[in-house]
């Protein structure tokens, strides 16, 4: 059985180049006892991937060895198997890799129902919904008539933590990157407010939504966005510390933001990464799952066909070029 893989072999140095990374062709070998062999399906691409490449030591996660396969969030078919714990046909998801197969443990990857497509579990029901729930449940706390502000609000987490938020009564004001992704979030997912941060006055059109000041702020970008929620945040409100997407590829310590507003107005800011809560994917995941059945959830995918794209589409995280979920199709169910 022949296996492609992707090996990171450099450490990127500002935007992700295809030359980061080589593609390995091998023949692979029997399978081990205990094991199982998993045909990749679906891949998730994340902006988290970035510092998974860097050579920072102090991060929450080590580093990715050079030479060795890309690290990835994927879904996939259990095709052979020596381990009682998990039976051919099983649908699994865990750290596969970018890699067409992956032999894997029974502790490496989770069951998944087969109850949805398996395109969910890249978005509603994967790591990203897993982030948005945990981030604004449990961290934020919401309570009904809040107002919170999302950066990043077109993204795979951003567009479900105010669907969320929405469910619970909230008003929502998102951020993104041009006039078609608001009128999606506004049109489709019900946001109440949506300002391009390109092209809007960010300050005053938080302040006119929210003339009393933020209640929540979830944060997935940084720089000027996370600026003007800080300057209209309500005296002891929470601001939920997710991502900082625009400096991922920084080659020098950012300017800003100005944080003073913190200690002005006695706020809560609260940083989390979900490798911290992999064990409780499957409470998350069941949670979402009544979310979707009610219809109150919607999400869609930016879909890339092929492994051998991933090194090039990556880049379109940081662009903010894709419109949904990017995925890479890695094989046909």
């Amino acid at each position: 059985m022949k296996n492609s893989r992707i090996l990171l072999v450099k450490r990127p140095v500002g935007m992700i180049a295809p030359t980061d990374f080589e593609k390995r062709e091998e023949t692979l070998p029997e399978l081990e006892e205990g094991k199982a062999r998993v045909r990749v399906t679906y891949l998730s691409l994340d902006p988290a991937m970035r510092g998974w490449m860097s050579a920072d030591e102090n991060s929450y996660v080590p580093p990715i060895p050079l030479g060795s396969t890309m690290r990835g969030l994927a879904v996939g078919i259990v095709e052979e198997t020596k381990t009682s714990e998990l039976n051919k046909g099983d649908w699994v998801a865990g750290f596969l890799g970018w890699t067409t197969f992956a032999d894997v443990s029974a502790a490496d990857v989770n069951v998944v129902p087969q109850m949805v497509p398996m395109d969910a579990y890249m978005g509603i029901l994967g790591l990203a919904g897993a982030t948005a729930y945990y981030g604004l449940m449990e961290v934020g706390k919401p309570q009904e008539g809040q107002t919170i502000c999302i950066t990043g609000a077109a993204g795979s987490v951003g567009s479900l933590v105010g669907q969320l938020a929405k469910a619970h009564g909230l008003r929502v004001i998102g951020i993104a990157g041009s006039d078609e992704k608001c009128k999606w979030l506004t049109e489709e997912l019900g946001f109440d407010a949506a300002l391009n941060y390109k092209t809007d006055d960010l300050e005053a059109g938080i302040r006119e939504f929210a003339p009393d000041g933020l209640d929540l702020h979830f944060e997935n970008v940084g720089g000027a966005p996370l600026q003007a929620a800080l300057n209209n945040m309500k005296a002891h409100a929470t601001i939920i510390m997710c991502g900082l997407i625009s400096t991922y590829n920084a080659t020098e310590a950012p300017a800003g933001p100005e944080l003073s507003a913190i200690i002005k107005k006695r706020l809560t800011v609260q940083g989390f990464v979900m490798t911290d809560h992999l064990h409780r994917f499957g409470e998350f995941f069941e949670k979402l799952g009544a979310y979707m059945m009610k219809g109150q959830l919607k999400y869609r995918l930016d879909v890339v066909e092929g492994l051998e794209n991933a090194p090039v589409a990556i880049n379109r995280l940081f662009e903010g070029t894709n419109t949904g979920k990017l995925t890479v199709k890695v094989s046909d169910l």
